[in-house]
Parts: C-alpha cells; sequence; structure tokens
C-alpha cells in the first residue's frame, strides 16, 4: 500500500540518478505530470534552473503526483531558499491551470464541479450577506462540499475510489470528519488493535494534523469543535485508542500540542501574531533561548532595535566601552564609572534573552574577572571572590577528608603530590584546588557541567577548564559560557568565584544536576546557614554521604 502525503514525514532514502546528465530530457511533455517518476520529476527540475533542488527532491521520493500535492506549508520545508519557493509554486500553478485533466478534477482548494453547476463554489468564494449569516461549520459548510468535487490525493497514490468517494460523500455533512487513509504500517497496527507505542502515536498525530490543515486552507489554528471532530472520529473508528475512558482528552491534547509545534517555525507570521495578540501576547514578547540562537554575525543595531530601546546616551557609553577595550592602557576608574551607570540598561537586555555574544560586544569589559565579579557586588552587595576564598579556606579539610571523595582519584592525585612539597602555602593551594574539583562529586552531582579536568569543554552552561591542577607552575584556570572560553583566571579562589559570579550575571539558569553544589556555596555566600559535612572519623557511622540541608 502505498503511504499517504504528509509534510516531510515517513520517507526513506532512494537512491536515484538523472538518466542523462548531459541534460536530456528524461520525462514526456505529453505525459501527465501526475504519472511522472522521482526520475522525470528531476528532469523537469534541471530544465526549469531548478537543478539546487534535485538532491532533496530524490532523498524525500517526490514523485510527480506528490509534487502537484505540494501546498505552501510543504514547499517551505522542502525547499529552503524564498526565490525556489517562489518559482516552485508559480510552476506547479501554470501547470495545474494548462492541464485540463487537473482543473476538471481538481483539489480540495482549487476545485470546480463535476457533475454540477458552480454556483456553490461561487456561493463559498463570495462574501454575499446571505452568506454571512450563516454558522461556519466544522471544515466545510454543506453547500461548499456538495459539488461532487474529488480529494486530490487520488491523483498521487491511485486510492481505491471507494474510499475517495465515501470520504467526499461525507464530507457533505457539516458536523462530521471522515479519517484519511493512514499508511500501510499505520494500518496494520489498527487492524491488529495493538496498543500503539510512542513512535507510532506521533506518526498518527502528524497524519491527522496534516490532513487537517489541508482541510482548513492551510490555517494552522482549528477551531475546538474541529479537535473534538477530529479525535470523536479517530476514537469511534478505533475504540481501543481510547484508554480507560481518558483517550479523548490524551489525543486532543496531542493533537493541540502538534499545531503548536507547526506553528513555532512561523511564529513571526502574521495570523500568528494576530493569534497571539487575542491572548495577551505583545509583539516583541517572544521568548527565545540562548541556544535557539544561532546567528553568526548580529549587528548590536538589531539587537537595540529588537529588544531594549537604547537612548543616545547608552549608545556613547557602548562605544565609549568598544574603543576602550582595544587601548593597552585602560583608565579602569572611567570603566568603573560608566559600567555602574549602565548597569539597569545592562540588565534588560540580559533580562530581555539578548545572546550573550551581543551583550558581550556591547559591554566588552564583562569578560574581565574584576568587572564580573564588580557587577556580582552591585547586585547582590557581596564580595564573592572573598566570600569564595573564605569557603574554601574553611572547609578544605572538611571535603577532602569527607566518606564520598576518599577513593577519588583527584584526591588520591593530591595526596602523592604533597607528598612531593612542604611548602605550606603551596600545600594549602593544592588543597583548596582539590577542593574546587571535588564539590560536585561531594553533593553527588555531575562533574562535567562544574569542572573540565585536560578535556575539551562540551556543555553550554558555566563551567571551568582546569589543565595540570596540581602543576603550580603550568597549572590554567579558564571559565567558559556556551562552549567559548569567556575569560582566564589566576587560580581557582578566582576561578570559582567567576564560576559562581556568571551564573547571576548573565542570568544563566542553575542545571539541575549542579543544583546541591551550587546551593550549598550560595548558602555560604549569602550567609544563610553553615552546611555539614562528615568526616573520616565518622566513617563508620555513615552508611553514605549525607547532602548539607539547603
Amino acid at each position: 500500500m502505498v503511504q499517504d502525503w504528509v509534510p516531510l514525514y515517513g520517507f526513506g532514502c532512494l537512491l536515484v540518478k538523472l538518466r542523462d546528465a548531459c541534460g536530456k530530457k528524461v520525462y514526456s511533455q505529453d505525459t501527465a505530470m501526475e504519472t511522472w517518476s522521482v526520475d522525470e520529476v528531476c528532469s523537469w527540475l534541471v530544465e526549469k534552473n531548478l537543478g539546487e533542488l534535485v538532491h532533496r527532491f530524490q532523498e524525500e521520493e517526490v514523485s510527480g503526483a506528490a509534487l502537484l500535492a505540494l501546498n505552501d506549508r510543504m514547499v517551505q520545508q522542502l525547499v529552503k531558499k524564498i526565490g525556489h519557493q517562489a518559482v516552485l509554486m508559480d510552476l506547479i500553478k501554470k501547470y495545474k491551470q494548462k492541464s485540463p485533466r487537473l482543473e476538471s478534477l481538481g483539489s480540495p482548494r482549487e476545485t470546480a464541479p463535476l457533475a454540477q453547476g458552480g454556483a456553490a463554489l461561487e456561493d463559498e468564494q463570495s462574501p454575499s450577506p446571505a452568506n454571512c449569516g450563516k454558522q461556519t461549520p466544522s471544515f466545510y459548510a454543506a453547500e461548499t462540499l456538495n459539488n461532487g468535487r474529488i480529494d486530490q490525493r487520488v491523483l498521487k497514490q491511485r486510492r481505491n475510489v471507494k474510499h475517495v468517494l465515501a470520504r467526499n460523500k461525507a464530507l457533505q455533512w457539516t458536523k462530521s470528519y471522515v479519517l484519511p487513509e493512514f499508511p500501510y504500517d499505520v494500518k496494520c497496527m489498527l487492524a491488529e488493535q495493538k496498543c500503539p507505542d510512542h513512535s507510532m502515536r506521533i506518526r498518527i498525530i502528524e497524519f491527522l494534523q496534516a490532513d487537517m490543515t489541508k482541510y482548513l486552507e492551510g490555517s494552522l489554528y482549528p477551531s475546538t469543535q474541529q479537535y473534538n471532530d477530529v479525535v470523536n472520529a479517530l476514537l469511534q473508528a478505533h475504540p481501543f485508542l481510547d484508554e480507560d475512558g481518558c483517550g479523548f482528552f490524551l489525543w486532543k491534547r496531542a493533537l493541540k500540542d502538534r499545531f503548536k509545534y507547526v506553528r513555532r517555525p512561523i511564529e513571526d507570521d502574521e495570523q500568528v501574531m494576530r493569534n497571539k495578540c487575542k491572548f495577551g501576547h505583545r509583539r516583541g514578547q517572544t521568548k527565545k533561548s540562548l541556544a535557539d540562537i544561532s546567528f553568526d554575525e548580529v549587528k548590536i543595531v538589531q539587537i537595540k532595535e529588537e529588544t531594549v530601546c537604547l537612548d543616545s546616551e547608552a549608545d556613547e557609553h557602548i562605544s565609549w566601552f568598544q574603543q576602550e577595550y582595544m587601548k593597552t592602557e585602560k583608565d579602569w576608574k572611567e570603566i568603573d564609572k560608566r559600567m555602574s551607570q549602565t548597569l539597569e540598561i545592562r540588565r534588560k537586555l540580559i533580562g530581555s534573552r539578548t545572546p550573550l555574544k551581543d551583550i558581550l560586544k556591547m559591554f566588552p569589559f564583562l569578560k574581565c574577572p574584576y568587572q564580573m565579579f564588580r557587577e556580582f557586588q552591585l547586585l547582590t552587595r557581596t564580595d564573592i571572590y572573598k566570600k569564595t576564598k573564605h569557603i574554601l579556606e574553611s572547609y578544605s579539610e572538611n571535603i577532602l577528608t569527607s566518606f564520598s571523595v576518599v577513593d577519588n582519584p583527584i584526591n588520591i592525585a593530591l595526596q602523592e603530590k604533597m607528598k612531593q612539597h612542604t611548602d605550606e602555602d603551596m600545600l594549602k593551594h593544592m588543597k583548596m584546588t582539590a577542593t574546587c574539583l571535588l564539590l560536585p562529586d561531594v553533593f553527588g552531582d555531575d562533574p562535567s557541567l562544574f569542572v573540565i579536568v585536560n578535556k575539551k569543554v562540551q556543555v553550554s552552561t558555566p563551567v571551568l577548564e582546569v589543565k595540570n591542577p596540581f602543576n603550580i607552575g603550568v597549572c590554567e584556570f579558564s571559565l567558559y559560557l556556551e562552549k567559548e572560553k569567556l575569560t582566564k583566571v589566576d587560580d581557582c579562589v578566582m576561578a570559582l568565584a567567576a564560576l559562581i559570579a556568571a551564573y547571576h550575571v548573565f542570568g544563566v539558569e542553575c542545571p539541575r544536576r549542579l543544583s546541591q553544589t551550587l546551593n550549598f556555596l550560595e548558602t555560604l555566600i549569602f550567609d544563610m546557614h553553615c552546611p555539614y559535612f562528615p568526616s573520616m572519623k565518622e566513617k563508620e557511622k555513615e552508611v553514605g554521604f549525607q547532602p548539607p540541608v539547603t
């Protein structure tokens, strides 16, 4: 059974080559497009100067029938360049206008009567006062469907004619919806009445969403009644999908979520914006995470216009920062003054999810540990460096002797290195470094979200990169954010302070798998209460490490 057409879904790869690389046609002008093979479609694309699309059309197995069935949404997903989209849609439209067969058969959006007059269609298209007072039913009004038109999919898939006619006959009812013919594997699952797994549920939902979009003239906003019609039709045809009587709500929720997912890439579309405004959404209020923004070259002017409106004074400060940052000898007193004056606008930019790289373009001194610490102090009235140093000095013994890190490779390496040195300051520095590295292990968190030792950084959240931690002469500490090196610091105290400050200064949400460690540090930094560590003396009494109450 040939699968029905859904937007870019469910197609395997078919390695097809054009039969004549020299440009010779492999299709006949006398043959109807709906009968063309994938080869013939690709040859036609080359002739129409759309050769760039050949690989994509081969990959998705777009035959002539599938080509004629493409709607605007499908073309947008299949063809990336707007110019190619416009040319392709125009060529398809012209072909349909020239073909008398297509004009006689029609499609759900461009139809002509088969056996009846065109009055019904004219009534549908003309906004007459008589029609304005009629209630709009689900999908189509009866008068717009009582014209004997045939589902377009019969052209591209040569499906069972009885099914098509039954479907179109059912569409005459104002509040009925007939399910489309599902792909073969889905039909087998439904016939066996097997409970669908997650992937099969997704296929069913995607197929229903594509079918609804077709009958909604491309609209991505079905009404509540239309959702109800589709889900009711599904459960009436296949009652076993109604799981414990809750299936209706589950399938309806999944279908609505699918439409939301499809609308997401076109959130700037005028129809999408109008519907958002109905529910109190203001233009420009779109929230985007740092990971979703992938601009390589974003002009600062665009940031000013799209996020926060900057006045001329802020512009002057930003220009000054950029020029001063390039100088060898910097005026730190003036930098401090201007950073304080621009604190409010900077917080607004960060709060509005402006990409980090654009924040750093406007305020490059945030890359400097000193300015990061100063920003933290302006926000929290806390000396982050002083507090961090006190934590490492006060808790290093407890942490290094805690039951959970006794056999840790870092702790073992520390003990070996300490045997080679006798200087008290050097030993103290090594213990503080080990304490910094072992904090996540003490609390059962993920160390890779906190510090990376002699490896490549793989996470986007703030993380420390440490090279040669116990070799005092060549030890390196760096802070990374979004997999890019933000700054290089002198020692473990400054590194840990910069890591904590980065979460607050740049508004980064704490990863769940690092929450215990950061809670411990913030508890001490903000003087909430003192945590507790079991020592080796309590090893026999402890079953395992008990994390501090935070």
